[in-house]
């Protein structure tokens, strides 16, 4: 296969892929490259759609890729759709979401000790969300489950990884102004789309 027929191949598979591809989805699709190629096509890929000026971008995020809006067109892209109305997180839910973000693995007791309340809904809702999951259990009497936050979670705040969360006392403005964005996005449209910025903008296909 040329060169130019696996770019169009990484192409059709990131405007194809609902979730951020990953490099271990590519290579099975193309079994003669390495992870390293793979890496090095995106990385081209990225380059020309750049220098190119086009419409679209390639990002990383939440341990993938995806393609996505440029971030200069995303005012002409909310010109397009009206705007919706989306379920918020409340308040508690963001900040029991904030602790298990920042002190996970932790236990329910752990994030009800911190917030001095009943947290038990707060985890449930959370966990049907998909921005927790079960991440084991802890060393210690009852053996209670560990929370920790999922890559749903990245992808909904646009982040490669926690390492790019900010801190702890800006979560929840940080949350809420992703959340005011993603109400600009078209009903038909996932919520986790984002430009190159970081702001949802608009579905990439």
């Amino acid at each position: 296969m040329s060169e130019d027929n696996v770019k169009s191949v990484v192409e059709a598979l990131l405007f194809a892929s609902e979730k951020p591809l990953l490099i271990e989805q590519v290579k099975e699709v193309l079994g003669h490259l390495d992870k390293e190629e793979i890496k090095k096509v995106l990385g081209e890929l990225s380059a020309e759609y750049q220098a190119a000026g086009r419409g679209m971008r390639i990002i990383e995020v939440a341990g993938g890729f995806r393609m996505v809006t440029a971030s200069d067109f995303a005012p002409f892209l909310r010109k397009l759709y009206k705007q919706r109305r989306t379920e918020r997180l409340s308040k508690s839910a963001l900040e029991t979401l904030a602790i298990i973000a920042y002190k996970q693995p932790v236990t329910r007791f752990e994030i009800g000790s911190i917030r001095s309340v009943n947290v038990d809904n707060m985890v449930k809702s959370l966990l049907d969300k998909g921005l927790i999951r079960i991440a084991g259990r802890k060393k210690s009497p009852g053996r209670p489950f560990v929370y920790g936050t999922t890559r749903q979670f990245l992808e909904y705040f646009g982040l490669r990884s926690l390492a790019e969360l900010p801190k702890i006392e800006e979560f929840a403005s940080f949350a809420q102004n992703k959340e005011a964005e993603i109400e600009a996005i078209p009903e038909n449209q996932n919520p986790e789309v984002v430009d190159e910025s970081g702001e949802p903008a608009s579905q990439n296909r």
